[in-house]
């Protein structure tokens, strides 16, 4: 059991005893790094807590509709403000990451920090030596269902808004694909329907997600799904990459990949697809399953990087061309070896 008494007891005594809170989460945000952030951010609120959410980078532009994206502040654009908040902090949350190097150059400053640490994630093999709390369960399809859950365990559902009930909504179906992917649990679509109770629009969180696209990232799509899908029917695998100079061809914002690699999945025969990124120097790797292929050890082995079963990311220091020959050249192994997920 992940809530048990004592370790709520706990978590509540560290929160009513602290005079300054900061919430934390992994770069790169997405829709479940924002959304647990903002839902904890008003129920601390709500409880009375002085709080502060401090990221690495800025949100995407598709989660800027959010209420509470604009108090997020960031390494990348406020250091200065950043560094203020860490060192006055006496009690850390650790959002949606379990190892220090999610967190990029906010880990310097957490390291320099004396503040208690409590971690609520949802990632395999978490640090059990990273927080002085854990509240970890790798079976839970996403933090912002963990961060619901919290809230439950303290008897403190009678605090539950709109505002958390919406970004709570938001990072449950932007980490299930809405409600599809295997991690999805019955709890999960009763935890739905409470926060539908709450008046939230789910609609318009819905397009607000997913139905909101600039030109630029449409032609992008086009283009990517045109010219640059390779696809390996012998081995059920597909994969996309796009290069620094492509990317500035179509004027690409964060963000404006997201969900590339998920199309390649939906490739009739298709059980496993990865998107090759090049970024700030590396290449950045994303890959997505079906059924049991686990793609998580392909991630953890090969390049670097881990993450879930069917959901996982990687890096490749070098060039694009290296990081996709090297993934070919392994592939045709990683498939042998899971032969019967691959049927």
């Amino acid at each position: 059991m992940v809530y048990t008494e004592d370790k709520i007891k706990s978590a509540l005594e560290l929160i009513n005893n602290s005079k300054e809170i900061v919430i934390i989460s992994h770069k790169s945000p997405d829709g479940d790094s924002i959304g647990s952030s903002i839902a904890l951010y008003y129920y601390l609120k709500a409880k009375k807590a002085n709080v502060t959410m401090c990221h690495p980078d800025n949100a995407p532009n598709f989660l800027n509709w959010m209420t509470g994206t604009d108090d997020i502040l960031t390494l990348e654009s406020d250091e200065d403000h950043v560094n203020e908040k860490m060192a006055k902090a006496d009690l850390i949350f650790l959002l949606d990451f379990n190892t220090s190097g999610r967190i990029g150059k906010l880990d310097t400053i957490l390291e320099e920090t004396t503040a208690k640490r409590i971690m609520i994630d949802h990632h395999r093999e978490p640090n059990l030596n990273f927080a002085d709390l854990i509240f970890s369960d790798i079976q839970s399809c996403s933090t912002a269902q963990l961060i619901y859950e919290f809230i439950e365990a303290s008897n403190d559902l009678d605090l539950l808004d709109r505002n958390i009930a919406q970004a709570i909504y938001t990072g449950i179906i932007t980490d299930t694909g809405s409600f599809r992917f295997s991690s999805v649990q019955p709890k999960t679509h009763r935890i739905a329907a409470s926060l539908l109770d709450l008046n939230i629009d789910h609609s318009t969180i819905h397009e607000s997600l997913f139905d909101s696209n600039s030109e630029n990232r449409i032609r992008l799509v086009s283009y990517t799904m045109l010219e640059k899908l390779v696809i390996n029917r012998d081995l059920h695998t597909a994969y996309i990459s796009l290069n620094k100079a492509e990317l500035e061809r179509f004027t690409a914002e964060k963000g404006d990949t997201e969900g590339l690699v998920n199309q390649a999945l939906s490739i009739e025969g298709i059980k496993m697809a990865v998107f090759f990124k090049e970024s700030d120097g590396i290449i950045k790797i994303s890959f997505r399953s079906i059924g049991k292929i686990p793609v998580n050890e392909m991630a953890k082995n090969n390049f670097g990087g881990g993450g879930h079963l069917n959901a996982a990311g990687g890096k490749f220091v070098g060039k694009l061309t290296d990081a996709i020959d090297s993934f070919v050249t392994i592939l045709p192994k990683f498939v042998n070896n899971n032969k019967s997920t691959f049927e």
